[in-house]
């Protein structure tokens, strides 16, 4: 298999920081460059991020589910703002300290709940049982 070179830094960086807010920009990033699904920004001191998880902070279903579907590799935080209940109970079960790992930028998986709003409230309500 023949290794192919390394991504731009510029062009994850902006990839990473669009998928924060800009659904059209992602999509035409992604039909230029379909590598950069799980292209991962490193914002500094351990911070790393990927499109899915700027997402996934943001509460931008429609990123996250863009992304999904293009091959993105989904995470528990992804799953608490989509409202995955049974994801994010099946992640917890196996792993009960996942629950105090933080996500991009040191944001709690609970913020990620939070952010996924109305649709993920049950996640929400389940990770308020837990305290």
């Amino acid at each position: 298999m023949e290794k192919k070179p390394a991504l731009k830094s510029e062009l994850v960086g902006e990839f990473v920081a669009k998928a924060h807010a800009d659904l059209e920009r992602v999509k035409e990033m992604l039909t230029q460059e379909p590598s950069l699904i799980n292209a991962t920004w490193d914002w500094g001191g351990g911070d790393f991020e990927t499109a899915l998880g700027a997402a996934g902070h943001m509460g931008r279903r429609d990123i996250a589910n863009y992304l999904l579907a293009h091959g993105a590799r989904l995470d528990i935080f992804v799953a608490a703002m989509l409202g995955n209940l049974e994801i994010v109970k099946a992640a917890l079960n196996a792993y009960p300290e996942t629950r105090n790992i933080p996500g991009p930028h040191g944001i709690p998986l609970i913020t990620h709940a939070k952010a996924g709003g109305e649709e993920a409230q049950a996640v929400l309500n389940f990770l308020v049982s837990l305290d």
